[in-house]
């Protein structure tokens, strides 16, 4: 029995269809499991992460575990009382900054050394930007030009779906224990280059803006804790992390290449109108 968290968000939900579609007995952890939308196959139950003992009748039996992270340790302790031996942990490329004072890297540091220390087997997938960001740029799409930072910072942008690949694969091999995985997609795009593919895929002309980081701060506090807000400028308008390079990681553990961010908008696209 394989258990995953997040089962309802971009990457948990693909994690389940693949374990689904592999014949793997699933639960979908959600905190209410009669609005949850789940696979065929997969069986939806109740847990809080931020309750780590609420989630002991969703751990019983079961052999494996995906998280994300930023929960408390005490999540890892309830998994290994169950007999969990193994836990796919989907962390993040900031962990690799080593910079214990920026926000984002901190939680996901923090995360992957609390599973260390716990004894359970474990798996790190450390993916670099989603291909599914583009879809915060759905209410400017329309206008035909789509304002966003940093203009000059190229990113690796990866599917979901890569990533719940890879982590499917952990998930149900111990083969990938004691890994750590940097998950990218094929090529390294700057913001004006993602949304010259967007336009491209729906067939019509999209200008990029370059945001000014004075107006892109305020905007992203509207939205999220100022030291988050700084833990992106950290990264992107300070240089500090590298999401450039691109890692064999998806075609290596899964046997097949990752997918183009052309292949994703094409896929996509309905969901941009």
């Amino acid at each position: 029995m394989i258990v995953v968290a997040g089962a309802t968000g971009n990457v948990g939900r693909e994690v389940v269809r693949l374990l689904v579609e592999a014949g793997q007995p699933v639960r979908a952890l959600t905190r209410d499991p009669a609005k949850a939308t789940v696979p065929a196959g997969a069986t939806a139950v109740a847990g809080d992460l931020t309750d780590p003992a609420t989630l002991r009748p969703a751990l019983g039996g079961a052999t494996a575990l995906f998280l994300l992270s930023g929960y408390s340790p005490d999540v890892f302790t309830e998994a290994s009382r169950a007999g969990v031996r193994r836990v796919v942990l989907m962390s993040g490329g900031s962990v690799e900054t080593g910079d214990r004072s920026n926000a984002v890297a901190r939680y996901m540091m923090e995360t992957e050394d609390a599973l260390r220390a716990s004894g359970l087997g474990w798996t790190m997938v450390r993916p670099r930007m989603f291909m599914t960001n583009a879809l915060q740029w759905v209410p400017q799409v329309s206008s035909g030009v789509v304002r966003a930072p940093w203009p000059d910072v190229p990113s690796a942008v990866i599917d979901p779906a890569d990533i719940a690949a890879v982590a499917a694969e952990a998930l149900v091999s111990a083969d990938h224990e004691g890994r750590e995985y940097p998950v990218t997609g094929p090529e390294a795009l700057r913001p004006g280059e993602r949304v010259r593919i967007l336009a491209e895929a729906l067939g019509r002309e999209i200008r990029y803006e370059a945001q000014p980081d004075d107006e892109a701060r305020t905007e992203m506090l509207t939205q999220m804790p100022e030291q988050y807000v700084d833990a992106f400028f950290s990264f992107y308008s300070d240089g500090r992390l590298d999401e450039a390079t691109v890692f064999p990681t998806v075609l290596e553990v899964t046997g097949r290449p990752p997918r183009t961010f052309a292949e994703w908008t094409r896929a996509n696209a309905g969901r941009f109108h």
